[in-house]
């Protein structure tokens, strides 16, 4: 049996983190597969040293609009297929969606919409929900296991934030986001960290106004999915809180298989 590492990170801007010394933290802590979200970046403004790093393939997907969304994979083990979406115009343009094909399961790297701008874009937030529920379920379906990771821009429950109350009635943490997390557990898929991890004060982003994260008013907003019949697979679910970079800190999943 092998393990396999992998780290999800949405970095809020590739080459803003390359600055800030994300390379030297790659080549640190040397995932098996890294996922990347909010990379703000097409092929051409990406450089060199991230587009090439020894021993991965890589695999960038941004949005048609320059410097907005975008997610990309580097990978040690080589997949045997891509696919850059659900098949739906209005959100494949927006560079959101990797689905890469392993050997043994389906890894989704996915950037969730932000829902805080407008009752327009919290009704494709939850549009792109939906979307993403038919198509995982699709692939289940047809004898996948599934991993899915990625900023889901919304947090569960009272414990993955910490003001609840405050933030009842904002996107990230309305009843309507919440139920549709329910839904997708419901389905038959497991929050991997909550599944190791049952403790208050887990967050994986911070705002940066009013120094959040020193004072540790975050949100759990990043996430690994795995479908019920792959969990015994999972051996460890962390977030790795003391990566500087971005306004979220990646998080961290550990497999046999």
């Amino acid at each position: 049996m092998s393990t396999i590492k992998i780290i999800s990170w949405n970095v809020n801007g590739l080459r803003a983190a390359y600055r800030k010394g994300f390379l030297d933290w790659f080549l640190t802590e040397k995932p098996d597969i890294l996922c990347l979200q909010e990379i703000k970046a097409n092929h051409g403004q990406i450089p060199r040293k991230l587009r090439h790093v020894e021993g991965y393939s890589t695999f960038f997907t941004p949005a048609q609009r320059k410097g907005y969304s975008g997610v990309a994979i580097y990978t040690k083990i080589k997949p045997t297929s891509l696919r850059e979406g659900f098949g739906l115009k209005k959100f494949d343009i927006e560079g959101r969606i990797q689905i890469a094909e392993f050997e043994k399961f389906l890894l989704y790297n996915i950037y969730f919409p932000n829902g805080k701008m407008s009752e327009e874009r919290l009704k494709y937030k939850l549009d792109f929900y939906d979307a993403f529920l038919k198509d995982v379920n699709r692939e289940r379906d047809s004898g996948h296991n599934i991993i899915i990771c990625g900023d889901f821009n919304t947090a569960h429950k009272e414990i993955d934030l910490a003001r609840p109350k405050e933030n009842s009635n904002v996107s990230g943490f309305l009843p309507v986001e919440r139920a549709w997390i329910d839904t997708f557990i419901e389905n038959g898929y497991i929050d991997t960290f909550r599944a190791f991890n049952k403790e208050p004060g887990q967050y994986t982003w911070w705002s940066y106004r009013t120094r959040a994260r020193e004072r540790n008013v975050g949100w759990r907003l990043d996430y690994f999915f795995v479908n019920k019949e792959f969990m015994d697979n999972v051996k460890k679910s962390w977030i790795l809180s003391d990566v500087m970079g971005s306004d979220h800190c990646p998080i961290g999943l550990k497999i046999k298989l």
